[in-house]
């Protein structure tokens, strides 16, 4: 039986961590899902197609992922997608209480779909999109928490990216 995992988040962006938790879902899993969430509740800094093409772009070689967008409910697209295991990371204790909430309630509503914790590589722990994003906007340099294609593009978006003050 092979199982499929999908990794949901907003990817906005993709950062060195998340690549850690798809290379270890990837060694994991017989294939794995990068879905990137259209997310109302976020003001992203990049397009959901410029997420997934980003995603894609920095995730070569790895024949068992797959990236795409979604929106909606993710327990209704990893059922539809044949997921049964839905991957979140962890990065630190402050983010267990809200991940088993969302584990808690995607099990209510979807009793065959499971969640996994992983942790990412000690080195990367502290990484955030949210916290390079603000490195970016402020001119700091941001090239060892994403990869080149993704800082390239940061630097194209937001004005100040890359000039250090």
């Amino acid at each position: 039986m092979s199982t499929t995992a999908i990794y949901p988040g907003t990817f906005d962006p993709i950062t060195y961590g998340h690549i850690d938790l798809i290379n270890r879902a990837a060694s994991l899993f017989d294939r794995v899902i990068v879905a990137v969430a259209v997310n109302p509740g976020k003001k992203p800094v990049f397009t959901v197609d410029e997420r997934v093409q980003l995603a894609r772009e920095t995730l070569p070689g790895l024949a068992n992922v797959e990236v795409c967008g979604f929106n909606g409910l993710l327990v209704k697209v990893a059922v539809d997608m044949g997921a049964n295991i839905i991957i979140r990371g962890l990065r630190a204790v402050s983010d267990f209480e809200y991940e088993l909430q969302l584990a808690t309630m995607n099990r209510r509503m979807q009793s065959q779909v499971e969640t996994l914790f992983l942790t990412p590589a000690e080195n990367l722990s502290f990484v955030s999109s949210t916290l390079v994003k603000e490195i970016a906007m402020l001119g700091g340099d941001v090239s060892e928490f994403v990869a080149p294609c993704v800082q390239a593009a940061l630097n194209a978006k937001l004005p100040d990216a890359g000039h250090q003050r």
